[in-house]
């Protein structure tokens, strides 16, 4: 096993020779990061992926988003399917190669179509929600809640960012949200990764007002006993999805 090089990080960013097969844009993004121990991290993991440290510690995020003007390669973007929300509980991970990458234990999502396609498509634990979002003077209310019996509300209420730059690299900061990689898994077996290209993040600590966890605990994790330890916010990414490989 390899540990990411400063110089494997850098690379990710780079686009891809292979043509993407869609495109989007991601706006209204909330990272919300807490520590959480690296056990439990390991233990959800399937064979050939390790956790990513950032100063030997691992960390885990929620973030809710919009998606916006989805659509394959080739054709424009259709009222009531290419505009929808997400919200997603990630982790930080790399392969046996040393290539780091994020890892999702969910992504919550109130596009039925766009759920399924991804399920196939990407093999990704997309979940069916109810969700709303609005925006007034650049403040966002923003909800979500699970179709599943035990679900309650998520409610995050963020100020969108003003004057944004640059993650510096090798911050914190950096390492969670310049991410380019994801991996995925069929439940038969096998590891797959997909590249996403765009712009590197303009960011800004965030202003969140209101948040909740609870949808760590439909994951399977315990709930926080502290405020997130890392909130940014980030200005709108115009953004390439290629295609997924398999690793193993």
């Amino acid at each position: 096993m390899s540990i990411p090089t400063f110089e494997q990080r850098l690379a990710v960013r780079n686009r891809p020779i292979n043509r993407p097969v869609m495109k989007q844009r991601w706006a209204g993004l909330l990272f919300l990061h807490w520590q959480i121990d690296v056990d439990l991290i390991a233990a959800r993991l399937p064979k050939g992926l390790h956790v990513d440290l950032y100063q030997e510690k691992a960390w885990i995020g929620i973030v809710p988003f919009f998606m916006q003007r989805v659509r394959p390669i080739g054709l424009p973007p259709l009222p009531g399917i290419s505009w929808f929300l997400e919200l997603n509980v990630r982790t930080y991970v790399h392969d046996d190669a040393g290539n780091p990458g994020v890892w999702f234990f969910s992504l919550d999502c109130n596009q039925p179509l766009a759920v399924e396609i991804a399920r196939r498509t990407f093999h990704l634990p997309y979940k069916h929600a109810e969700m709303k979002a609005h925006n007034s003077a650049g403040e966002i209310n923003y909800y979500s809640r699970r179709r599943m019996p035990s679900s309650s509300g998520s409610n995050f209420t963020y100020q969108l960012p003003t004057c944004t730059q640059a993650a510096e690299p090798g911050s914190l900061e950096w390492f969670l949200v310049e991410r380019y990689l994801l991996f995925s898994t069929r439940p038969n077996g096998g590891i797959y990764c997909g590249q996403v290209y765009h712009q590197p993040y303009q960011i800004e600590t965030g202003i969140c007002t209101r948040w909740s966890a609870e949808i760590l605990a439909l994951d399977g994790f315990p709930l926080p006993a502290t405020p997130p330890e890392s909130i940014l916010t980030a200005a709108p990414v115009d953004v390439l999805i290629h295609p997924l490989r398999r690793l193993s």
